[in-house]
């Protein structure tokens, strides 16, 4: 028994390998995206441990990847680093996103979080924190110290892309 299952698992990894998106029909990329998708909600589901920043990112930019107008959100976390809730808190416009240290506060009370990570898409393309971002940022920070509440990374997600404050040194 224990010779068969790396096999089975060889031939599973090497149909996914075998796959070349030219190939593909849109149907099938389409599922092949839905697929992906599950897979990192999945990892991401309450009482999941984040396991790797990567694998955060990658899951942030399939959920936020149809958001033509900005969203911000929170990834809440217990003291182990697994997942409590992954919420959107607010929604803007093309360029912008009203964010209330206030709400974000009562989110992470109400969830007993000990951590978060902040997200945030820029549907411009263009991955870079700006000053608006980096002046949020730091207001959250200052808002959530006072209940002690981590904040371990802000991402800034588009399309192809994804910054991150922590990478950056920023946080």
């Amino acid at each position: 028994m224990t010779t068969t299952a790396p096999t089975r698992s060889r031939r599973a990894a090497n149909r996914v390998l075998a796959l070349d998106i030219k190939q593909l029909t849109l149907t099938e990329q389409e599922r092949l995206v839905d697929l992906a998708l599950s897979v990192l909600q999945e990892r991401h589901q309450p009482g999941e441990v984040l396991h790797s920043p990567r694998q955060t990112r990658d899951y942030l930019r399939l959920r936020l990847a149809g958001f033509t107008a900005e969203a911000f959100g929170c990834v809440f976390l217990d003291n182990a680093h697994r997942v409590l809730a992954v919420k959107e808190l607010f929604h803007g416009t093309i360029d912008g996103a009203a964010v209330y240290p206030r709400i974000v506060v009562q989110q992470a009370l109400t969830l007993n979080a000990a951590a978060t990570v902040f997200y945030h898409n820029h549907p411009s393309g263009v991955a870079e924190p700006s000053q608006a971002d980096r002046r949020i940022t730091e207001r959250l920070q200052a808002a959530l110290a006072l209940i002690d509440v981590r904040v371990l990374d802000h991402i800034v997600v588009t399309h192809g892309d994804t910054t991150s404050f922590a990478e950056l040194g920023l946080l």
